[in-house]
């Protein structure tokens, strides 16, 4: 498993659940959303969706074992990768209290004017602090 820099705790919640009484699988693109969103949130500071310069334009999800009511898991997300217009994330969902594996995944987020509708070059300032925290070339 790869080190991460940042995580956040997230306990399973009743409506997190389907039929079967495991974390469902669409919730699992919520937990990357909300740690992904903590994230930014402590790098930039930022306090309002209208601060937030990129879209995400694709996703990935593995579920390796059912996380279930009552646990707590740690959510975890790092930049493992940064292009020109666009960067990937990656995101390792464990139980916190046994490190258990429970999902990782991956997701691509371009930057993007909103006036324009179009993707844009990654700022000089973001990506030197994208690299400072993650420690990247």
């Amino acid at each position: 498993m790869a080190s991460f820099n940042f995580s956040i705790p997230m306990e399973v919640r009743f409506r997190d659940l389907d039929a079967l009484g495991h974390v469902n699988n669409a919730v699992y693109l919520t937990y990357f959303e909300v740690v992904r969103t903590h994230y930014w949130r402590h790098l930039f500071d930022l306090r309002s969706y209208e601060d937030f310069n990129f879209l995400v334009v694709r996703i990935e999800c593995n579920f390796r074992s059912p996380a279930m009511f009552g646990e707590t898991l740690r959510i975890a997300a790092a930049v493992r990768e940064l292009k020109n217009s666009s960067f990937v994330f990656e995101y390792e969902v464990t139980d916190q209290e046994t490190g258990r594996l429970i999902a990782d995944g991956l997701s691509v987020q371009a930057c993007f004017d909103k006036q324009e509708k179009r993707s844009v070059p990654i700022p000089n300032e973001m990506r030197s602090k994208i690299k400072q925290f993650e420690g990247l070339p």
